[in-house]
This record gives C-alpha cells, sequence and structure tokens, in this order.
C-alpha cells in the first residue's frame, strides 16, 4: 500500500470520526425537538434535513462549494479567522459532511425518543427530576440502541460520500483525499489493480458494520421473544 493510500485512510477515518461527534453533538437536540414538537414549523425542518436522501449530492456540493467561496460572506469570515479559504479545505469537508449524513442520525433518533413513554418522564418530573436530569437519566439509558446506530450509519456514510466531497474538497493528496475520491482516482487514471484494492477495503468495512448491526438488532430482537 502506496504512502498517498495511506494518507487517504488516515484521512478518511480522521473526516468520519469528526463528522459523527458533530452529528451526535448537533442532531441529539434536533431530534429530541422534532420529536416532541408537531406543526408546520417541525415539518419543514424535517424536510430540511432529509434533503440530502434524494437530493443529489452534486447539487448539494456545488451550492456549497459557492457558499465557501473567498467572496461569499461565510468565505471572506472564514479567511479573516484562520488565514486560509475555505473551499477545498479539510474543514469545508467535515461542514459538508455534516449537512449530508445528518439524516442518518437525527431520524433514527428521532424514531428513538418518539417512543419513550410520555409517562416515565412525568413520573421523573414528579420526583423532582429537571429536563436535563430526565433526559440523561431515562431518555439515553431507553435509547442507548438508538446513538449507536445513528452513530455507525454517520460514520459510514461519511466514508463513502464522493461527490460533495468532490465538489467542495476537490482531489488534493493528503489534505482532501479521501478514499472514494482516491477511487475515482484510480479508475480515471486506468489504474485498476489500485482501484480493485481501495474497492476492497471499503466493501470489507461496509459489509463488516452492517453485520454488526444487524446481528446486534436480531440478537437484541430474540432476547425479547417468550
Amino acid at each position: 500500500m502506496t504512502t498517498a493510500e495511506l494518507d487517504a485512510i488516515r484521512l478518511t477515518l480522521a473526516l468520519a470520526a469528526i463528522t459523527t461527534i458533530a452529528l451526535l453533538i448537533l442532531g441529539t437536540p434536533l431530534a429530541w425537538w422534532l420529536s416532541r414538537h408537531r406543526g408546520s414549523v417541525p415539518a419543514m425542518l424535517e424536510s430540511v434535513i432529509a434533503l440530502p436522501l434524494i437530493l443529489p449530492p452534486t447539487v448539494l456540493g456545488f451550492y456549497l462549494l459557492l457558499l465557501f467561496a473567498p467572496g461569499t460572506w461565510l468565505g471572506r469570515l472564514w479567511l479573516q479567522l484562520t488565514g486560509s479559504q475555505l473551499a477545498f479545505s479539510f474543514s469545508a469537508l467535515v461542514i459538508g459532511s455534516v449537512i449530508y449524513s445528518l439524516p442518518f442520525v437525527v431520524q433514527p433518533l428521532q424514531s428513538a425518543f418518539a417512543r419513550v413513554p410520555d409517562d416515565l418522564l412525568q413520573a421523573a418530573a414528579t420526583l423532582g427530576a429537571a429536563p436535563r436530569d430526565q433526559f440523561l437519566s431515562v431518555v439515553l439509558p431507553l435509547t442507548r440502541r438508538s446513538f449507536i446506530t445513528a452513530a455507525s450509519l454517520g460514520f459510514a456514510h461519511t466514508v463513502g460520500e464522493f461527490g460533495v466531497i468532490l465538489m467542495i474538497g476537490g482531489n488534493i493528496p493528503g489534505e482532501t483525499q479521501v478514499l472514494s475520491v482516491a477511487l475515482y482516482d484510480y479508475v480515471e487514471s486506468l489504474q485498476f489493480e489500485q482501484a480493485h484494492r481501495l474497492a476492497g477495503i471499503m466493501v470489507v468495512f461496509s459489509l463488516a458494520l452492517l453485520f454488526f448491526l444487524y446481528r446486534r438488532d436480531r440478537r437484541d430482537g430474540w432476547r425479547v421473544q417468550p
């Protein structure tokens, strides 16, 4: 395995890890709020969050690239704060990945939160538990499995991203060249042996993660059978 491939693997894992942490921090309160509110505003917010599920990645990447450009307010602000441009940087990959993978974290958590019985929360409130304590002592233990699923899906989806990554990050070795982009680069240059190697790594990783999730669900499901 070449140094460039190792750099691509390292960059991919770093991007997926940082993105997953950011997704859990951002997605948890979003999912909780959506699970407890009804009406037009929550429905609109759900639609915006779920948009990456059906929107072509290149479309999202195109608009993010325009937003990250040095001439925009965000691009200028980023340049003033960091001294470097946002477009075609690792930071742009993180922001784009969080937006693109957000529904894969929010939706499992929202479904899990919606299944938490209100009676339990009311009982905890009767015993003097504040809303924060209710969430930590009642909601989190009941939805622990859903957090594992959400984190796994967010991580895996980030690893497999291509269209958004290529649009906002380009193909800069050691900086924005993740595994999916490196694979595309090999195929474009007809280096199929190297492409097979990277593709095999991603297939094995994806299969192992899905096996873990499905096996855990089946094992936990059998436990509740009479």
